[in-house]
């Protein structure tokens, strides 16, 4: 049974206390939580916040991209799919628009190492960002919270419920928040005057029912309207042959003369059922969601062209704009599953998983030169149906040794039809190209938790997970279709965690090695400007991570993680076309095709170090209380393309946050000021290699004043 204050998780899809649980898994929440979102920040606010845990994104506050111990996918395409599952109120969000949905009104969010192939199935061989909102029985946990910080920046998040008799309770909170632009387009001809503008509000609204029948229910309505800008790129800020940005980089100013343009819409439904059956409950889990885009940007970075001066920053060879539209969406999932004892010892797990989705995309270009009209136009549809059979079972061998194990039985047959309509610089139309994909899959896991003593666990643990074959196909440029076949990984992982100093301490150690077979790799860019999926026939990975928690005296919180992540593409044939921009590339090139030997690369995005770590201290003054907290997040140097250069990586990004207020009232109301990356860090997250040497860089220092009142 959990301790008092020991962390409770649904890692295993039932309740249970973090050193109980058999893998590796960090949980924020908290002040951790609340410190990181501060100043109106997206999702992306989770990179480098845990152990082995990344993100970015080159398509703004919508397409986050997870990366779990170095694996992940830089596939900017709307139908991508992924080895990280971000799972919200226990419905995987597939559509990359949809995994972007804000974070607010949360109770935790647990980050889940490794393949989770039994409970989680399809895509997760990474592992699975976890999202748990707080409940509509919730009691006492209203507030309503205000900030306002640099560039105009507000955001405002609410939530009031409660029992309203008859064994229903309701939940409605709320999330608002507006950036003005903050980088100035010295652009004269036209454009856009501003950049880096948004205006984010989201919502959701929940019903329960609990009568203490042995019958619980949850009903979530959700939504989401989005509009501003596109994410900015830069022309020609990473200096050719030394990498790195220009000397004369400047973050609040940049020229650009095409259209931005970054609007969705999102909506969903999600129930959730427990009906206690004798000493099972058999659990439901259903829902329905739904996203539009509309996303448009100027690729290149820059105005005009060489051959049509005036042009730049720099060297133009030729104008980029292009969009990128979900024209027609829907997801629906239904997940039921039956668990409980079957003897003294003995608790089984068994259930059934059902996905459709429908996803229509529009690929689009536009020629700036000639007042922005459409020139190039491709249409992608595709249907996707999914089921899976899973169960697993633990087994209490002796008082301190438990046996975990699992299988998962997963089809999926997905259809796609891309057609180019348009076809830019007199290319002429093509399709319907058409692709079936159909595949089976068998995934699971087994574990042996051992109970050294009342406070220390240590674990064995193998996991086989899988990524469901995909299709990529934007063809507005280039005419292949092309796709990946399915990807497995096979993991072996073994760990220790617990508590010390009385409970005052947790800790969480883990060393793991993994193979996939058949990587799924999209190269992206290149001089022909068009992604392609591949395989690699192994990706090999190993390392450790380490979560720490300490509370060594009253009224003071220490968190600490670090992780190391060595990635290797093991495929000597594999090649990958290189940079457009005359960059420097590390990597043997075939004198026959030109392409770059990647065999022996690391994965792109995949930085080796992570490290964090928060500092929460709070001093009695008067009639209530001065609170500190101080955070830090840290990742070493990255490549953003499968083949190596100079120019397109990045070194360590080191971001440093901080807040201090007054809480009074018993804790009802408080009033801080907080700051976020205040040494005001300045890092290339990712960059075009196509056209120019441009890219796009981390958020400035933010910092501002907030208001809380809880009631």
């Amino acid at each position: 049974m959990p301790a008092p204050g020991e962390i409770i998780v649904t890692a295993q899809k039932r309740s249970e206390a973090i050193t109980e649980v058999p893998l590796s898994l960090d949980v924020l929440s908290g002040a951790r939580l609340d410190n990181a979102r501060a100043g109106a920040q997206d999702l992306l606010f989770l990179a480098a916040r845990s152990p082995s845990l990344y993100a970015e994104a080159s398509s703004g506050r919508i397409f986050p991209r997870f990366y779990i111990r170095g694996l992940g996918n830089t596939d900017f395409d709307l139908n991508a799919n992924g080895p990280v599952s971000v799972v919200l109120d226990e419905v995987p969000l597939e559509n990359a628009i949809l995994r972007g949905f804000p974070l607010f009104d949360v109770e935790r969010v647990e980050v889940l190492r490794g393949p989770q192939g039994t409970l989680f199935g399809r895509n997760t061989p990474a592992g699975v960002v976890k999202l748990e909102s707080v409940k509509a029985d919730a009691a006492d946990r209203n507030f309503a919270r205000i900030g306002f910080s640099r560039f105009d920046t507000v955001d405002a998040e609410a939530a009031v419920g409660g029992d309203i008799g008859g064994g229903f309770s309701l939940r409605v909170s709320g999330l608002y928040q507006r950036r003005d632009d903050f980088v100035d387009n010295t652009f004269t001809g036209g454009g856009e005057r501003g950049f880096e503008e948004f205006r984010d509000v989201a919502g959701r609204v929940q019903l329960g029912f609990d009568r203490g029948s042995g019958f619980d229910a949850n009903l979530s309505v959700f939504g989401r309207d989005l509009s501003g800008g596109s994410r900015l790129f830069r022309a020609n800020i990473i200096r050719p042959g030394r990498g790195g940005l220009i000397d004369e980089f400047e973050r609040f100013s940049t020229a650009q003369d095409a259209t931005q343009i970054l609007e969705t819409d999102t909506f969903g439904v999600i129930l959730q059922t427990n009906t206690q059956i004798g000493d099972f409950k058999l659990s439901s889990v259903s829902s329905y969601s739904e996203v539009r885009l509309d996303a448009r940007g100027d690729v290149d970075g820059g105005f005009g062209a060489a051959f049509a001066p005036p042009s730049g920053p720099g060297f133009i060879p030729f104008p980029a704009e292009s969009a990128d539209n979900i024209t027609d969406h829907w997801q629906q999932t239904t997940e039921l599953r039956l668990s409980g004892p079957v003897a003294p010892g003995v608790d089984v797990t068994v259930g059934g998983f059902y996905f459709r989705e429908s996803l229509e995309i529009e690929n689009e270009s536009f020629d700036t030169l000639a007042g922005g009209t459409r020139n190039g136009l491709a249409v992608q549809d595709q249907r996707t149906d999914a089921y899976a059979l899973f169960g697993s079972a633990t087994i209490a061998l002796t008082t301190r040794l438990e046996l975990a194990a699992g299988l998962r039985f997963s089809h999926e047959e997905k259809d796609f039809t891309a057609s180019r309509l348009i076809g830019p610089f007199g290319a002429p139309p093509l399709g319907p190209i058409t692709r079936d994909l159909d595949a089976s899959n068998l995934s699971g896991d087994i574990s042996l938790r051992y109970q050294v003593t009342d406070g220390a666990n240590i674990y064995a643990r193998y996991a086989r997970g899988f990524r469901a074959p995909n299709v990529q196909g934007r063809i507005v440029f280039g005419d292949a279709v092309t796709v990946a076949d399915t990807e497995t990984i096979d993991s072996f992982e073994a760990g220790v965690k617990g508590t010390f100093l009385g409970g005052k301490g947790r800790f969480n150690a883990a060393a793991f090695y993994y193979s996939t077979n058949d990587q799924q790799l999209t190269a992206v860019g290149g001089a022909g400007n068009f992604n392609q999926l591949l395989n690699a026939d192994h990706v090999r990975g190993h390392g450790f991570e380490l979560d720490l928690g300490l509370d060594p005296v009253e009224r003071l919180t220490l968190t600490a993680g670090v992780s190391l992540n060595n990635t290797r593409i093991d495929d000597p044939g594999l090649e990958v076309g290189i940079c457009g921009a005359p960059c420097t590339v590390l990597d043997p090139i075939n004198p026959a095709t030109g392409n770059a030997l990647i065999d022996g690369n690391t994965l792109p995005q995949a930085p080796r170090w992570i490290a964090n770590g928060t500092v929460n201290y709070t001093i009695p003054v008067g009639p209530g209380e001065v609170f500190t907290f101080a955070d830090f997040a840290y990742r070493s140097n990255i490549n953003f393309f499968l083949y190596e250069s100079v120019e397109f990586r990045d070194r360590d990004l080191f971001e440093v946050g901080a807040r201090i207020g007054y809480r009074f009232n018993d804790g009802a109301f408080e009033i801080s000021a907080f700051g976020r990356n205040i040494f005001d860090d300045t890092s290339v997250l990712g960059a075009i290699d196509f056209n120019n040497f441009s890219g796009f860089v981390n958020e400035p220092a933010v910092y501002g004043v907030e208001l809380k009142k809880r009631f």
